[in-house]
């Protein structure tokens, strides 16, 4: 009987998610992306060699793992294949083992010129997107005037609708943002020129998935961003415009929700959060600065400086019952490595009184104030650690901290950026 795992970000995204699922994909048949767009980079690191992934699932590196793009991504066909053409460069084979959903809504050109258009008219108020057309696709997937990859089936058909959603977008970009319209011939001829790739990649992905749940195959769900982007739980407005919580996997794919088996949430051993919005355990002094440094806290696709923090326990309990986390997986240990001192946030203090949990009103949560226990430190080198038992006591006694007061037990532990640096405790494919 095969097993179905979830991986998903348990802070504000780049927790680490993607060497996690490559680490697992070992053991499993199946890899599925089931939200978010390009705006997701998943670094991989194997043998020295660094990859990263935008839209394509980590499983693409290993031979015999079937790939699936679900329904809950919003797909850019030339972001795509821009990315199919550098892991091909490298050797790795991708359209044998790679399916995208049918009723992927796509990114096009009209998508990224409305979002960088509302995020330069925001100015000092803007949401801090990656400007790549994500929140515009998914707006016009709700509002059901999105095209879907099955649209490119029938040309004239797809012409005609981008015709009408194209007159409804450059109104917008002309008369309200002041920036000129796009052309619409310019970007049917683009598109169009990229459907005999497209087409043959596209699957009913639901069928797939239950065809290899009856198989007895192992599914492995993987997420982007983080918990607290998430459009509906996350820290609104400044979220992403999709669910990167747990529920987001069964109605970004098409599988059955009582068909997962476990849920692992991704931490780092700090917080970090990249753009705009409420961080309540940010640090602003050197020790905020040394974690930026020894993290390499730069954004895999954006490039964009991270904000650094102490580990946030109030809203990782919340993460914990939102997900229904089974697991956790805490990630990049070794920077803590050398601080004599290492605090860990409790609760909040508002207005004077001590909250335990996360208010939902953004302003409310700005006003909040972190409320620190502090542990002892560790000056040995955690770094590329494989045992539990060689890391420092104080280290042993920082996690299990953590699970006490999030109330979950973590179950890999992450001491370095490739894949043999890393402390498996309960194996999530081994011990359901």
């Amino acid at each position: 009987m095969g097993k179905n795992v979830v991986i998903l970000g348990s802070q504000w995204g780049d927790e680490g998610k993607g060497k996690v699922v490559d680490l697992l994909t070992d053991q499993v048949d199946t890899v599925v992306r089931f939200q978010g767009g390009h705006n997701a980079g998943h670094t991989l690191v194997i043998n020295g060699k660094k990859t990263v992934l935008r839209l394509i699932p980590s499983g693409i590196l290993h031979d015999g793992v079937m790939c699936i793009i679900g329904n809950g991504v919003v797909l850019s066909p030339e972001a795509f294949l821009t990315e199919v053409k550098e892991l091909e460069s490298q050797g790795v084979e991708v359209r044998s083992k790679l399916r995208i959903s049918s009723a992927c809504t796509l990114i096009l050109p009209y998508h990224i010129a409305i979002d960088q258009a509302r995020e330069a008219k925001l100015g000092n108020q803007a949401i801090g997107t990656t400007g790549r057309g994500i929140g515009p696709a998914y707006e016009d997937k709700i509002a059901r005037r999105a095209l879907k990859l099955s649209d490119l089936v029938d040309i004239k058909l797809f012409a005609e609708k981008l015709k009408e959603v194209m007159a409804y977008h450059n109104f917008q970009l002309t008369q309200y943002y002041g920036v000129e319209a796009l052309d619409e011939q310019k970007v049917l001829e683009e598109t169009l020129a990229m459907r005999e790739v497209l087409l043959p990649l596209m699957a009913d992905a639901p069928e797939l998935l239950n065809e290899q749940r009856i198989a007895g195959k192992n599914i492995l769900f993987e997420g982007a961003q983080g918990t607290f982007l998430d459009i509906d739980h996350g820290t609104y407005p400044f979220v992403t415009s999709s669910n990167t919580t747990a529920g987001g996997t069964v109605t970004g794919s098409g599988f059955g929700p009582l068909f997962l088996d476990y849920v692992l949430g991704i931490t780092k051993a700090y917080v970090t959060r990249v753009g705009s919005g409420p961080f309540p355990t940010e640090l602003f002094d050197e020790v905020g600065q040394g974690l930026a440094e020894r993290g390499h806290e730069f954004g895999s696709n954006t490039g964009r400086a991270r904000r650094c923090g102490w580990f946030d326990a109030v809203s990782m309990r919340r993460a914990v019952y939102i997900n229904s986390i089974s697991g956790l997986c805490i990630t990049k240990l070794d920077v803590l490595d050398g601080l004599e001192t290492i605090k860990i946030c409790t609760g909040y203090k508002l207005d004077g009184e001590e909250i335990i949990n996360v208010p939902n009103d953004v302003e409310i949560l700005k006003r909040c104030e972190p409320i620190y226990e502090e542990l002892s430190g560790w000056s040995e080198s955690t770094f590329g650690i494989t045992d539990y038992d060689q890391l420092p006591e104080n280290a042993k006694n920082y996690l299990r901290r953590i699970e006490q007061i999030i109330d979950a037990p973590i179950d890999i532990i992450s001491t370095g950026p490739d894949r043999s640096q890393t402390i498996i405790l309960r194996h999530p494919f081994e011990t359901l």
